[in-house]
């Protein structure tokens, strides 16, 4: 499945005081983990972390991981208007740009199932050649985020974010992104694609 396509390093962390001290058992990594093995075809390489609504320990798990060398960074949780929410601070904490188009279009997929959904502060950000997204808490919403919503014949109606995660990921630098067109097809401009 993985042949012939590049490497790719993703950090995902899920942040939650209670799943981080055990009090319940976390579901926003194993969601992350196993939308992003079904998406695409690299070869994957996951840094996960687990930790709690702290902005400091956010922001400094999100430099390491960049730093680590992950192109993409996901985070799940801390994005709604609680006092303890402060994910989209941290992340913003550590931008060097910001891409709003990323958390305007998950608040339009979110909405389409939940009108809480305005309720959600997820942001994107750019940081050297990473790509860091705020995605939601739920493991049902991280995947309709990310793949988008899908008529009963299961076409494309609402797009996920994901489609376009690749060709940022290409221009800012990071490798070739390849996705599973049943799961999630990634969108770039023709002279943009690469034969496989």
């Amino acid at each position: 499945m993985s042949q012939g396509f590049d490497a790719v390093r993703i950090g995902i962390v899920s942040v939650s005081d209670r799943a981080s001290s055990g009090v319940y058992v976390d579901k926003g990594l194993p969601a992350l983990k196993d939308w992003l093995t079904r998406a695409l075809r690299n070869p994957i390489t996951f840094e996960e972390r687990l930790i709690p609504d702290e902005q400091a320990g956010i922001s400094s798990a999100l430099i390491e991981l960049v730093d680590a060398g992950c192109a993409l960074v996901l985070t799940t949780g801390g994005t709604g208007p609680a006092l303890r929410d402060v994910t989209p601070e941290a992340t913003l904490a550590v931008a060097h740009r910001v891409m709003p188009g990323f958390g305007e279009q998950m608040r339009q997929i979110s909405l389409k199932f939940v009108p809480t959904a305005i309720l959600s502060r997820q942001v994107a950000v750019i940081r050297g050649q990473s790509l860091i997204l705020n995605l939601p808490g739920q493991p049902k919403a991280i995947a309709e985020t990310l793949e988008g919503q899908r008529n009963e014949a299961g076409e494309s109606v609402v797009p996920g974010i994901f489609a376009a995660v690749p060709y940022c990921i290409d221009l800012i630098g990071g490798p070739y992104l390849e996705t599973d067109p049943v799961v999630c097809k990634a969108f770039r401009p023709k002279n943009a694609i690469r034969a496989v």
